[in-house]
């Protein structure tokens, strides 16, 4: 049984060229089908998507800073609910997360200062993974990954935990210091967000 052809219209021709800070981006886009599960670049994407997600869970963001090309586009547009047909389901120009190298290097950096209200005490954090397809690109050196995630949160010891569902869209690059990410767009399933601020990575 062949997999699902690839979509003609990604992610990033429909909002990081939008974007002021995605201008940069790369343009890459998938090509052809996934690839297969046995092959060497999907577990080395698996494997990336893993070990990027202990890093997040244990809040070391400035290794996971080293992980970002320098070029990268971190996108979470706002989500909308609409008619079938309607051709569009996030609001223009709206964004939780519009950030490129620059901007997410000076939230970690606030993180380290005693002004970090919303993370101290810091909250328990829990990524998990599935559903991760592979494909190839125009340009060798580079692999776009889909993936869905689940983030557990709490935070004290009084209010219950709350979680995000989202899927993610996110290209690789691999470089002389191992792969990078160099672009993610993260599509959360909320239209409402239910935590009381998103002071974390997805």
């Amino acid at each position: 049984m062949s997999s699902p052809a690839a979509p003609a219209v990604t992610p990033v021709d429909l909002h990081s060229a939008r974007s002021v800070l995605g201008r940069s981006a790369s343009r890459v886009v998938r090509t052809g089908r996934t690839l297969p599960f046995s092959d060497p670049r999907h577990l080395e994407a698996s494997r990336w998507l893993v070990d990027e997600a202990w890093l997040l869970d244990a809040q070391a963001y400035e290794e996971w800073l080293d992980l970002l090309a320098d070029d990268i586009h971190y996108l979470m547009p706002v989500r909308v609910t609409t008619a079938l047909g309607a051709g569009y389901d996030t609001s223009p120009g709206m964004a939780h997360f519009d950030e490129d190298k620059y901007s997410l290097s000076r939230r970690v950096a606030r993180f380290l200062t005693e002004h970090a209200w919303t993370e101290d005490p810091p909250s328990r954090l829990r990524h998990h993974l599935s559903n991760v397809r592979t494909f190839a690109t125009a340009e060798e050196d580079h692999l776009i990954v889909d993936s869905a995630v689940l983030l557990f949160r709490n935070r004290g010891d009084v209010h219950e935990g709350s979680f995000i569902s989202a899927g993610r869209e996110d290209l690789l690059r691999n470089t002389a210091d191992g792969w990078k990410l160099a672009r993610r767009t993260i599509m959360v399933d909320d239209s409402v967000m239910r935590m009381q601020n998103l002071a974390i990575f997805l």
